[in-house]
């Protein structure tokens, strides 16, 4: 499969009082910079200024890059110097991405993110890419069957925006429980293949069924229990494994001893985002909402997790080679034209220092295209070389829903 890396991974490459002054500074030097750690692609971030955002930094689990700067509409000349970088690193584009919530209950914020994912899609056409990732959301103040009917209304005219550009949106599933101070843990409607399908009829009904893909991300199945085989295999059950299009490569590694205090549902309470009966207005404080998360578990870098057997059987660990096999066994995928974008949010990790940062990235990026390599090459030999011979392959292997 092809190789990208989410530019989120070191938001401050690019010092903010040199990219603010000069937008376009920061592709030019991420691109660079993923030359010098081996990511033939990158996956460009775009986000809210945050002077525009509508939630602060100190208030956010994993900050946001802004490194594709949209303050001001994408032109033709900025595309033209990026273009150049790219052709001078020879580092491609997998796709753009803005991830935010756009169901966002005050219509005049949902309106302000609406215009900058629409000028997301006119710098990916610019730039020549086909493919947006990002978010659905949630109106937290309706119920998940009314946000439906929300998809319907403001979500389907954004997908009408994508297809007269030509252009895939695929949505990543992440449940953002921590996105809102309430109890609401799933604060991403599009959170897992029942809610995908369920969106994706309402797309078929509008004539936008083709702009509505999934970009798949593992650490999000392990969060809620499950595992990747079973996932995909529900999906061809269903008739829809065309959906996932893209692969977001991020593990978890699950806290048995959290699990065992609080659950799957995460810390319910005395989390420090709320002061007694009132929410806390301390952007500081928010960030404690991210407890229904954080405690059973912690985000892993492609390679940095000890490998586990027991745990995979658990779902408590992404099994990596499993993930890859499974991919090619269950979803109709071609892997040559398929991204597996790495994405960094291994908080211990998550260091802004360019020198200490980039071994760590430039390892676990030959960690994932050793492990899709080694996929391939086994799935070839088991589906095709054994088979043309007439020789039966060996063991059983992991099963699709068994525990």
């Amino acid at each position: 499969m092809r190789l990208s890396i989410l530019t989120a991974a070191l938001q401050e490459l690019t010092p903010r009082e040199r990219r603010d002054a000069d937008p376009d500074l920061g592709v030019e030097e991420w691109l660079e910079f993923a030359r010098q750690i081996g990511a033939p692609n990158i996956e460009l971030s775009a986000a809210l200024h945050p002077t525009e955002s509508d939630v602060p930094a100190a208030a956010l689990l994993d900050p946001v890059a802004n490194t594709l700067d949209l303050r001001e509409p994408f032109s033709a000349a900025r595309a033209a110097r990026v273009r150049r970088a790219m052709q001078s690193t020879r580092v491609g584009l997998s796709d753009l991405a803005y991830f935010d919530n756009m169901l966002a209950a005050d219509e005049s914020l949902r309106h302000r993110k609406h215009e900058l994912m629409r000028r997301v899609f006119d710098a990916a056409v610019l730039l020549g890419t086909d493919a947006v990732a990002g978010f659905v959301g949630r109106n937290p103040a309706l119920s998940l069957d009314a946000n439906l009917v929300m998809f319907e209304e403001v979500f389907i005219p954004l997908l009408k925006a994508a297809q007269a550009r030509g252009l895939t949106y695929r949505v990543e599933q992440c449940p953002m429980p921590g996105w809102t101070i309430g109890d609401t843990w799933h604060n991403n409607i599009a959170y897992a293949p029942g809610p995908w399908i369920a969106l994706h009829r309402i797309c078929e009904r509008h004539g936008v069924g083709d702009q509505f893909r999934i970009h798949y991300d593992p650490s999000h199945a392990i969060l809620m229990g499950q595992d990747s085989r079973s996932v995909f295999q529900y999906l061809k059950d269903a008739g829809y494994d065309f959906l996932i299009t893209g692969f977001h490569v991020k593990g978890q590694v699950i806290d048995s001893r959290g699990i065992s205090a609080w659950g799957y549902g995460g810390q319910t309470m005395q989390r420090g985002d709320w002061r007694g009966a009132e929410p806390s207005t301390a952007p500081g404080e928010q960030r404690h909402a991210w407890k229904k998360q954080t405690v059973f578990c912690e985000h892993e870098l492609p390679g940095t997790a000890r490998h586990d057997p027991l745990a995979y059987l658990q779902n408590r660990t992404v099994d990596w080679l499993d993930h890859q096999l499974a991919a090619r066994e269950l979803l109709r995928i071609d892997p040559e034209k398929t991204f597996l974008v790495v994405e960094h949010e291994y908080p211990r990790a998550r260091v802004q220092d360019k020198s200490r940062l980039a071994p760590i990235l430039s390892a676990s990026l030959a960690f994932t295209r050793a492990i899709d390599e080694a996929a391939a090459a086994m799935y070839a030999l088991q589906h095709e070389v054994l088979p043309a011979q007439g020789i039966a392959v060996q063991g059983i292997g992991r099963e699709a829903y068994r525990s």
